[in-house]
C-alpha cells in the first residue's frame, strides 16, 4: 500500500493523474506511463536497449517523447545508435532539449542525429561498439573500469575527438573535446582503460516476461538489451507477452528478474525493419558480380579456410561468402549477437527479430546461436574470431586503417570496426577501390583521416591488386595484380612505396 501511495504521489506531482496505477505487488505495471513514473527526471543518464530498430522499447520511448517530454529533459542517452528520423530514439532527438548528450557507436541512417551533432545542437560521445557494451555490462557487474585493446593508437586513446561543436560553426569549431585514455601495458601490449556507465534508469524490450521480472528474448533482438538492463539503477522492461511465473523454464530465461524492476506490456509494437533484404524470387535471376567489384569479391573469398569463424562487413565483404572455395565451410558471426548467420530470407519471410549488423534481414543456419552484445564482443576481443573482412576509406603502408569518419563532414561512427580490427590474433582483410572518386589513392604512406586501428591490416584487396602488409616491420608487398595492369601502373596510383613479390606477379581472377 505504501508503494502504491508513493507511486500515486509521484504521478500527481508530475501531472500524470490520468495514468492508471496498478494495485499488484508484482513487478507488472499497467502502462508505460505508470512504469516510467518517478524515474523519467531531468539530467538523468538513460540506457536504451536495441540495435538499430531491432529490439527497441517502442512504447517506453514514445511515452518519454510525449507524456514525459517536459520532465525527462537534458538526458544523457546511452544507446548503440539513435534509431531513425522520428522513430525510436529519434523521437526524443526531435524534442528540443530532451537529449543533451548521446553515447553511441554509430550514427547510422539518422540524418537529424548527424545534423544536430555537426550544428552543435547535440553532444555526441562516439564509443566503439564492443567497448560500449562492456561499459554497460561492467556497470551491472560492479566493475568500475576495465582495460581493452580496442582503439589503441586512435583518437579514442589520444583524446581530442569533438564531442560538441560550437553552434553555427558548421562542424568547424570544437567546443568540447574527448579526454585521453589512461593506458597500461600487459604482456608487451598496450591497453586502454574504459570506465563503466552507470545509468539512472534503463528501458529495454523483450519477447516475454513474467511478474518476477524474468525476461526471454527472441533472435537478434537480444543485442544490447541485457547489458542496458544490468546497467540501470532502475530497469523498466516492455514485453510482447506477459506470462505467469513458471511458464518459462529456468534455462529458458535469458535475463533473471533480479536485474529488472518494472515490467509492462508493450502498447506500441510496429517492429519496423530498416532494411528489408530478401532473396531474389525464382525467375528474377541471380545477382551477377562483375568488373572490379567482382574481382575483389572473388579474391576475398580465397581468404576463407575450412572451419573458420568469420566476421564480414556489409557490402563487398558479405558478398564474398557467396564464393566459398570447394570443401570450405565457415561460421559467420554478426556482432549484434548471432553466430551462424544464414542467407537473406525468401521473399515475404523477413522477420524483424532477425537482422545482421548492417540492419539487413537474415536467417540463421542449423546450429546457430544468439547472445547479448557484450558476449558477442567478448568473442571478438578475446581473439576467437579468426578472420575479419571489412571496407576502408584509407590504408597506410604500415597497416593503419581509417574507415569511420570524415571530420566536420561525414559522421557514421566506428560501430564495431575498432573492436574487430583491434582483436589480438584475428586476421584483418580490407576490401576497397584502389582510388577515390576524384582519382586520389586510398593507399598511402600515412592515413589522413582518423584511424580505426593502428597497424592492424594484414591484407589489402582492391580492384587493381592485392598487397600483403608487414605489420611488425612496416611495408607493403604487391602479390597479385589485375589483368591488363603492370607494376608501373600500380606505382602510379599508389601514394607509397612497396615491394614486389619475386618472379612474375600472379593475376587476380576475373571469373
Amino acid at each position: 500500500m505504501m508503494l502504491q501511495q508513493s507511486r500515486l504521489l509521484v504521478a500527481r506531482h508530475l501531472g500524470l493523474g490520468r495514468c492508471f496505477l496498478s494495485t499488484s505487488s508484482s513487478k507488472i505495471y499497467d502502462s508505460p506511463c505508470e512504469a516510467l513514473a518517478g524515474v523519467a527526471l531531468p539530467n538523468s543518464i538513460l540506457a536504451v536497449g536495441g540495435f538499430g530498430l531491432c529490439g527497441i522499447p517502442e512504447s517506453l520511448l514514445k511515452s518519454l517523447a510525449t507524456t514525459y517530454a517536459s520532465t525527462a529533459t537534458k538526458l544523457t542517452a546511452v544507446s548503440n545508435n539513435a534509431g531513425v528520423d522520428g522513430f525510436g530514439l529519434g523521437m526524443l532527438l526531435n524534442n528540443k532539449n530532451q537529449v543533451k548528450r548521446m553515447i553511441s557507436s554509430y550514427v547510422g541512417e539518422n540524418k537529424e542525429f548527424e545534423r544536430m551533432y555537426l550544428e552543435g545542437e547535440l553532444e555526441v560521445e562516439l564509443t566503439p561498439q564492443g567497448t560500449l557494451a562492456e561499459r554497460l555490462r561492467a556497470a551491472g557487474a560492479g566493475v568500475p573500469a576495465f582495460y581493452t585493446p580496442t582503439a589503441v593508437g586512435t583518437i579514442i586513446e589520444k583524446g581530442g575527438f569533438p564531442i560538441k561543436y560550437k553552434q553555427g560553426s558548421g562542424g568547424k569549431e570544437v567546443e568540447i573535446e574527448s579526454s585521453p585514455r589512461e593506458t597500461k601495458t600487459f604482456n608487451g601490449a598496450t591497453y586502454l582503460m574504459e570506465e563503466a556507465i552507470n545509468a539512472d534508469f534503463s528501458i529495454v524490450k523483450a519477447w516475454r516476461g513474467d511478474e518476477r521480472g524474468n525476461l526471454q528474448f527472441r533472435g537478434t533482438a537480444r543485442n544490447f538489451n541485457p547489458d542496458c538492463a544490468k546497467a540501470g539503477k532502475i530497469c523498466i522492461a516492455e514485453v510482447e507477452e506477459i506470462v505467469p511465473a513458471g511458464t518459462m523454464q529456468p534455462d529458458e530465461i535469458h535475463l533473471p528478474g533480479i536485474f529488472v524492476d518494472r515490467v509492462v506490456k508493450c502498447t506500441e509494437n510496429e517492429k519496423r525493419i530498416e532494411k528489408v533484404t530478401e532473396q531474389a524470387a525464382e525467375g528474377d535471376g541471380e545477382q551477377v558480380v562483375t568488373g572490379g567489384r567482382g574481382r575483389i569479391v572473388r579474391r576475398a573469398a580465397k581468404e576463407f579456410r575450412d572451419g573458420m569463424y568469420v566476421n564480414l562487413g556489409i557490402g563487398i565483404p558479405t558478398m564474398a561468402s557467396n564464393f566459398l572455395p570447394d570443401g570450405v565451410s565457415i561460421e559467420l558471426q554478426s556482432e549484434n549477437g548471432l553466430m551462424g548467420m544464414g542467407p537473406f530470407p525468401a521473399k515475404g519471410e523477413a522477420d524483424a527479430d532477425w537482422i545482421n549488423a548492417g540492419k539487413q534481414t537474415v536467417t540463421h543456419t542449423v546450429g546457430a546461436s544468439t547472445f547479448a552484445s557484450s558476449d558477442s564482443f567478448g568473442m571478438i576481443r578475446g581473439g576467437h574470431v579468426d578472420l575479419t573482412i571489412l571496407g576502408g576509406m584509407e590504408v597506410s603502408m604500415n597497416g593503419d586503417l581509417a574507415n569511420w569518419i570524415i571530420p566536420g563532414k561525414m559522421v557514421k561512427g566506428m560501430g564495431g570496426a575498432m573492436d574487430l580490427v583491434g582483436a589480438p590474433g584475428s586476421r584483418v582483410v580490407v576490401t576497397m577501390d584502389h582510388c577515390a572518386k576524384n582519382g586520389s589513392s586510398k593507399i598511402m604512406q600515412e592515413c589522413s583521416l582518423p584511424l580505426t586501428g593502428k597497424g592492424v591490416v594484414d591484407v589489402v584487396i582492391t580492384d587493381k591488386c592485392v598487397f600483403l602488409v608487414d605489420k611488425k616491420m612496416g611495408g607493403l608487398t604487391l602479390v597479385e595484380i589485375a589483368k591488363g595492369l603492370t607494376v608501373a601502373d600500380i606505382r602510379a596510383c599508389t601514394d607509397c612505396d612497396f615491394a614486389v613479390v619475386e618472379g612474375e606477379v600472379p593475376l587476380m581472377d576475373d571469373e
